[in-house]
C-alpha cells in the first residue's frame, strides 16, 4: 500500500539499515526511526570492534550463514560507493593446542559449505609468513576478512533515510505500543507517533520493547559485557591483520582475539562477563531492575548451572590483566601483560531461552503489523544490509 508510514524502534545499525531498505524498495513510504538516545548507534553498534566477518563460523543453512555471506558483498559495495573505510586485512583462526585441531578442521568444512572466499588451511610455518608475530600449530586464513567503522556506516544509513523524506527522531524512549484502528500508536513520555506498521530493532532492550507490543516474553535478553585491552602503540605495529582463536562450540562468543582498528589501534578481547545492567559498560554500573528481571528468569539459573566454571574464569580476566592476557599471549607470544592498557567495553544483547540455551541464530518474526528482531548479535553489523532485506520481506510479506 502506498503512502504508508513505517515506524522503526531503534537507531542502531540494523534499525537504520532496515529504514534505508524500506525507503529504497517502497518509494512513497515514509520511514520514522525512533531512538531513545540523543545520538545514533550509541550501544552495540557504537561499541563494535569493526570486524567484517566472512561467514566462517555459522551453521550452514542458518540465517547467520545466509545473511552474513550476502551482507559482506553488500557492505563492501556500499562502503566503496560512500568512501567509507573498508580494509581487507585478513584473519587467522589459530589452533594453539592439539585438541583444537579437530575443531579447526570442522570449522574449515563449515566455512567451505558457506562459500567463504579464498579460505585455506595454513601450517605453523605459513602462519609466520602471514603474521610473523603470531603463534600456533596451524590455522585457517581468511584473506578477505575486513575491518570498517560501523558507526560511520550507521550515520550514512541515516542520511539515506532522511534523503528519502524519512525521519530519525532522537530522544524518543518508547513507553507504550498500542494497536489502534488501522495502525499502531507508539508513545514516549512527551510525544506519540502513529504508524501503519512497526519494526522493533531495540537491541539490548529488544525483549522489553517486544513485550510492550504483546509479542511474548521469550527469549529474554541477557547482557554480557565484553572488555578490551589496547596494545601500546609500539606493539600495535606487530600485527598486519586479525588473529582469532578456534572458538568453543558451546558458546556463541568467539573468544579473546587481536583486532586492528581502522584508526590504527589494536584491541585485544573481548571477554564475556555477565553485566549487572543492560547498559553496564563498567563493572560499577548496576541496575536493580535488570538484576531482578535476571534473577526471576528460569533460563538464567539453568544457564548458570551449565556454565558457572566458564563464568568464573571470565570474571578473573575482568579483574586481572594478567589473567586476561594468559591465553591471549598464546596467539601472539611477543605481547604480554606489560604491553597492554585497559581499553573500552561493549555490551552484547544475548538472547536466552527458558531452558538455559544461549540463542545463536538471528531471530526475526512478524506478528500482524509488528515485526520483531529478538536476537541479532554479531555478525549483525556485517550482515546489516542483508538483514534489512530479510526484515523488509517479512514486513511486506515478500519473502
Amino acid at each position: 500500500m502506498a503512502d504508508e508510514t513505517i515506524g522503526i524502534v531503534g537507531a542502531g545499525i540494523v534499525g537504520l539499515a532496515t529504514g534505508r531498505e524500506i525507503a529504497l524498495r517502497r518509494p512513497g513510504t515514509r520511514v520514522v526511526v525512533l531512538e531513545k538516545e540523543q545520538e545514533l548507534a550509541v550501544h552495540q553498534t557504537g561499541h563494535n570492534s569493526g570486524v567484517v566477518h566472512a561467514g566462517i563460523y555459522y551453521p550452514p543453512g542458518s540465517l547467520k550463514a545466509e545473511l552474513t555471506v550476502r551482507g559482506v558483498a553488500l557492505l563492501r559495495e556500499y562502503c566503496q560507493e560512500r568512501g567509507l573505510p573498508y580494509e581487507e586485512v585478513g584473519k587467522l583462526v589459530t589452533a594453539v593446542r592439539e585438541d583444537e585441531l579437530g575443531r579447526m578442521e570442522s570449522l574449515y568444512e563449515r566455512a567451505r559449505t558457506n562459500h567463504v572466499p579464498e579460505l585455506r588451511k595454513v601450517s605453523k610455518e605459513e602462519i609466520r609468513e602471514i603474521e610473523p608475530a603470531a603463534g600456533g600449530l596451524a590455522a585457517l586464513h581468511s584473506p578477505r576478512t575486513a575491518i570498517t567503522d560501523y558507526k560511520a556506516v550507521a550515520r550514512e544509513y541515516a542520511k539515506d533515510i532522511e534523503a528519502s523524506g524519512g525521519e530519525v527522531r532522537l530522544g524518543f524512549p518508547v513507553t507504550a505500543i498500542t494497536q489502534v484502528p488501522g495502525g499502531i500508536e507508539v508513545a514516549s513520555v512527551q510525544d506519540r507517533v502513529r504508524v501503519d506498521r512497526l519494526v522493533l530493532c531495540a537491541g539490548l532492550h529488544s525483549d522489553t520493547v517486544a513485550r510492550l507490543a504483546h509479542d511474548g516474553r521469550e527469549p529474554r535478553i541477557i547482557p554480557f559485557r565484553g572488555e578490551y585491552m589496547l596494545l601500546k602503540p609500539e606493539k600495535a605495529r606487530l600485527l598486519r591483520g586479525l588473529v582469532y582463536p578456534v572458538p568453543d562450540p558451546r558458546y556463541p562468543f568467539l573468544g579473546i582475539h587481536f583486532t586492528p582498528r581502522v584508526d590504527g589501534t589494536v584491541e585485544v578481547g573481548p571477554n564475556a562477563v555477565l553485566a549487572m545492567s543492560r547498559e553496564g559498560y563498567r563493572l560499577s554500573q548496576v541496575s536493580p531492575r535488570d538484576l531482578v528481571s535476571l534473577a526471576g528468569y528460569p533460563g538464567a539459573w539453568r544457564m548458570a548451572a551449565q556454565h558457572w566454571r566458564t563464568g568464573i574464569k571470565e570474571y578473573r580476566g575482568s579483574l586481572s590483566k594478567r589473567a586476561f592476557m594468559r591465553d591471549a599471549s598464546l596467539y601472539v607470544p611477543a605481547v604480554g601483560v606489560s604491553d597492554v592498557v585497559r581499553g573500552g567495553a561493549g555490551v552484547r544483547a544475548q538472547a536466552l531461552d527458558r531452558d538455559g540455551t544461549l540463542a545463536d541464530d538471528f531471530r526475526i518474526h512478524r506478528a500482524g503489523r509488528v515485526t520483531a528482531v529478538r536476537n541479532a548479535p554479531s555478525p549483525a553489523a556485517t550482515a546489516s544490509l542483508a538483514i534489512a532485506e530479510h526484515i523488509v520481506d517479512a514486513v511486506f510479506g515478500d519473502g
